[in-house]
């Protein structure tokens, strides 16, 4: 059930951004999430399907076929706002600037404080269980 729902929702994106907790729940075969890891892995390995992250990830993990988006004035603005208006932690409000400078379409993530953003689609993993 879960995985064929996420099929659905990332079909209809090319780009999506990706939390920490996406790689970490891949990396370390978490048996509660792996099977919606290992689905948004493939999709990323489809010719034109692409991820994005923060740099923040960059400090836990190191993934392949992975654009690393380092923070630019742009992000650490457009994070600023989301602070502001969301009331987003600064990790989550880089992650959510990064994925919208990149024109993320989506957001794969396991943190709700996310569904407050607008313009994106959120992808809770839990929501999928």
């Amino acid at each position: 059930m879960g995985v064929g729902q996420l099929n659905r929702l990332l079909r209809v994106h090319s780009r999506i951004a990706l939390d920490t907790s996406v790689f970490i729940y891949q990396l370390q075969a978490n048996p509660k999430y792996v099977g919606l890891t290992d689905e948004i892995f493939v999709w990323l390995q489809r010719a034109k399907s692409q991820g994005v992250t923060s740099t923040i990830t960059l400090t836990e993990l190191l993934v392949p076929n992975l654009a690393w988006i380092a923070p630019s004035l742009e992000i650490a603005d457009t994070a600023a706002r989301l602070r502001a208006e969301h009331g987003l932690r600064t990790p989550d409000a880089l992650q959510a600037a990064t994925a919208i400078s990149s024109s993320a379409t989506a957001l794969v993530t396991n943190d709700a404080t996310f569904r407050k953003l607008p313009g994106v689609q959120i992808i809770v993993l839990d929501d999928l269980l």
